[in-house]
């Protein structure tokens, strides 16, 4: 017998205590009501002790195997490993009667992320990836005013995330190598990709310059993607560790005016500095941080939406619990990964590559 059966609260076991883990999952499953953090898996016994003080009353399973063992105690894996082994682990959580949350990249290739989506209808369970910057406060303000035409029609969307790290720090996602996942076109590119098709629409065609600029890093460390939507709009998405200054986060230019915004949201800052989203001013922006919308000479300050990277779970929890559309349809997501596989395509050739 399932713990559904007994218990109100759908009971969600955590594979993995890295940063994601740590930062980005647990603390968001532990404030979303109906959703109780009931195991996390790690082998690492630091790693492990952290679990034990913050989350007491989760059990903390040292391996996977331990996990599949007990999965009748659970409704819901949350997958949150390197990268090579998230589809291996949501395969394996699905098969053992689990719904499942992937954090991104939902898999390295669009055909296992295509496997994936299929098995999971094909055994009636829920599938989802976590996608939690379609939460950002100044994603949302965005796509608000696009979809109430403040700025007419968009002809050209820059959106970039960069930083400067000029001395690699030696984690797996820079000293390994792109077919492990490693790299920012499988760490950040999701992020970008998924904002610019969720804004305008899946795309026709890819052109991508791709470099691996500081010693000691396999992958790449500085990407520029040109994407072109195939209602129109062009996307020019920027990534980089070695952005000594940073350009805008957002700059959107339609035919009616355009916004422009700098900086980044602040949700991340604050669960890295161990807040919970549940606080009263959780997502709220200062006015220093809102984006400008307007033209040469006429322009206002927008206030920002309110950031809400809790909301994924929450809709993750009514998806399992009653049905509800995903938070996020993986096929969407799969489109992303054919980007990804394309702007490789188009970075060894220095082609425009076009999708079907």
């Amino acid at each position: 017998m399932s713990n559904a059966s007994r218990d109100p609260e759908l009971h969600v076991a955590l594979i993995g205590y890295g940063k994601g883990g740590e930062v980005f999952h647990a603390p968001l499953i532990d404030a979303v009501p109906g959703l109780r953090l009931a195991a996390v898996v790690t082998g690492n016994p630091e790693r492990a002790r952290a679990v034990r003080e913050r989350y007491p009353g989760a059990v903390v399973h040292p391996t996977v195997a331990d996990l599949w063992a007990h999965a009748d105690r659970y409704e819901i894996a949350v997958v949150t490993t390197p990268n090579d082994t998230h589809a291996p682990l949501a395969r394996a959580a699905l098969e053992n009667g689990l719904d499942v949350v992937v954090d991104k990249p939902f898999a390295l290739t669009s055909a296992d992320a295509r496997e994936l989506t299929d098995l999971a209808e094909k055994l009636g369970r829920v599938l989802t990836v976590y996608q939690n910057r379609r939460w950002d406060a100044d994603f949302l303000t965005l796509w608000g005013l696009v979809e109430e035409g403040a700025l007419g029609r968009v002809h050209r969307f820059e959106s970039r995330f960069e930083r400067w790290r000029p001395q690699a720090k030696g984690t797996w996602r820079e000293s390994g190598g792109v077919e492990a996942g490693a790299g920012l076109l499988y760490d950040l590119g999701p992020h970008l990709i998924d904002q610019a098709v969720n804004l305008f629409g899946p795309v026709s065609s890819v052109y991508a310059e791709v470099d691996t600029l500081r010693e000691g890093v396999q992958a790449d460390d500085d990407v520029f993607l040109a994407l072109q939507h195939a209602r129109g709009t062009r996307s020019h998405l920027w990534m980089s560790a070695v952005a000594a200054q940073n350009g805008p986060r957002f700059r959107v230019l339609g035919d009616a005016g355009a916004f422009t915004s700098h900086g980044m949201d602040a949700q991340e800052a604050r669960l890295t500095a161990g807040e919970r989203p549940d606080a009263d001013d959780w997502g709220v922006m200062p006015e220093s941080s809102w984006g400008v919308l307007g033209t040469e000479g006429s322009t206002r300050r927008v206030p920002s939406a309110r950031g809400a990277y809790q909301e994924f779970y929450a809709g993750v929890r009514d998806a399992v619990g009653e049905g509800d559309p995903l938070p996020v349809d993986p096929h969407e997501v799969t489109h992303g990964l054919e980007i990804i596989e394309a702007a490789r395509r188009s970075a060894r050739t220095g082609s425009v590559v076009r999708l079907e």
